[in-house]
């Protein structure tokens, strides 16, 4: 029996903050299986689109494969990023980040870079697939397609995050058809599907990227091991994932790029890189037989813009989050835990209960009460959204779809002023020593902007 062993893995993640434009590469070390960087970015969402049944991948019945399949030979390398390129983006994020100096918190601007895969089209979209935290947290996308122009903002167009799926580190972003310039929907086209059931150990491999932020890079090596068990630490915990291992070299700014096979197909969305001292050539790659219904199913969501601020809708819920050690300890769902339910609420209304653990909006994962604050302001009042708990039950935990209709935000808010300082902390207390210090307070975990924290959680 083979013993893993520990290697540092970490997030490969491109990210320009603040106004100097400082260029930091971020290492987040995790003790578990082997050390991974991702590359980064973040989240937005558009408008509604009712185009349903999109399916993943380009047409192949009239495609030639762009290199012979005969692998006693060198592939055409040169041939396959010819004709991969023009489905290879560049995706680059613009958030806000807070940041701790001298006891005080500040805002600043913050940009990091990833790549994606136009894996798909509709009558109004181009439907591009990445990592969910390429685009997590986003304020504004923009997508670089890889297309000749005069002008090189032609080929710069802004894009909205369509779909999340935080427990695969999957995301679909969408770019309205009508903002892409002809001359450069003339030269972009959907990527081809591989099969990466059929990848062996040894085989031909291809990555495309935007490389330390540089724009698409093209590597070339063999697949190294198939079903690698990696486990990657994010913002929302870790997540542990069976991967294809190349040697091709996946480096900053490559998250959400493709792995393809000799024959130019996309075989697996790179993710991750080994990031130990001494560590060479271990980069790693979601199989697209594992994300192929996830990315679907993500296509075919609507897409949503935020809800304006006197508009937006909430749940009457008080959230907060599940420490990792509970999770392991306990055998406790990933999501956003509910703490209390305001009475005569929307929740309430519909039947969630304190103790639920949400873990999806719609069909959209929720591994956390970050994640449900990303997704829920994209919800007016009035507008009903099926929400997913697993709730205890003597045979553990029992998922359960509740539709709830959203009532006004300025109602949850001022609901949240019932309960003094002094009472929530002695709540919270008292609630931490009961429950083993398993749940985190607002100061153990991310700042919500626009929730009230009240002694213990955030109210949505």
């Amino acid at each position: 029996m083979n013993k893993a062993k520990k290697l540092g893995i970490a997030l490969a993640v491109i990210t320009i903050t603040g106004t100097a434009g400082t260029v930091i590469g971020v290492n987040t070390y995790n003790e578990r299986m082997a050390g991974v960087q991702a590359e980064e970015s973040t989240e937005t969402e558009t408008e509604a689109s009712t185009d349903s049944g999109i399916t993943l991948g380009a047409d192949t019945s009239t495609e030639a494969d762009a290199t012979s399949t005969d692998t006693s030979y060198l592939p055409n390398v040169k041939a396959i990023a010819q004709n991969a390129m023009p489905s290879i983006v560049a995706i680059t994020n613009q958030s806000k980040e807070t940041i701790q100096f001298w006891g005080q918190e500040y805002e600043q601007d913050s940009e990091s870079t990833g790549s994606g895969i136009i894996v798909g089209k509709s009558n109004t979209e181009l439907l591009i697939a990445t990592n969910n935290h390429v685009v997590q947290n986003a304020d504004q996308l923009t997508v670089l397609f890889s297309a000749d122009t005069e002008n090189e903002e032609d080929k710069m167009v802004t894009a909205q995050v369509k779909g999340t799926d935080s427990s695969l580190d999957l995301a679909v972003v969408a770019v309205k058809l009508e903002d892409i310039p002809q001359d450069v929907m003339d030269q972009i086209k959907v990527i081809e599907i591989g099969d990466s059931d059929q990848v062996n150990v040894g085989d031909w491999s291809i990555a495309i990227g935007n490389a330390l932020g540089y724009g698409q890079s093209v590597t070339f090596g063999i697949v190294s091991a198939l079903n690698r068990e990696v486990t990657l630490s994010t913002d929302n915990g870790e997540i542990t994932q069976n991967m294809i291992q190349t040697d091709a070299a996946i480096n900053f700014g490559n998250s959400g790029g493709a792995l393809l096979d000799e024959n130019g197909r996309l075989i697996g969305i790179n993710s991750a890189k080994a990031s130990s001292t001494g560590v060479e050539g271990m980069g790693y790659a979601i199989p697209i037989n594992t994300a192929k219904s996830v990315i679907e199913d993500l296509m075919n969501q609507t897409t949503r813009t935020k809800a304006d601020a006197d508009k937006a809708g909430a749940l009457g819920v008080r959230v907060t989050n599940v420490s990792e050690e509970a999770r392991q300890m306990y055998n406790i769902p990933a999501g956003a835990y509910v703490y209390e339910v305001t009475d005569g609420s929307a929740a309430a209304e519909a039947g969630i209960k304190q103790g639920d653990i949400i873990t999806k909006l719609d069909k959209t994962t929720v591994s956390s009460m970050s994640e449900l604050l990303d997704r829920i302001q994209y919800y007016e009042a009035g507008e009903t959204v099926d929400v997913t708990v697993k709730r205890a039950g003597d045979n553990g935990y029992q998922e359960q779809v509740i539709s709830v209709t959203l009532q006004a935000k300025e109602n949850t808010d001022s609901s949240s002023d019932s309960s003094s300082d002094e009472e929530s902390t002695e709540e919270y207390q008292d609630d931490q020593s009961d429950n083993g210090d398993w749940m985190q307070s607002p100061d153990q975990s991310e700042t919500q902007p626009g929730r009230k924290a009240t002694g213990f959680g955030y109210f949505f």
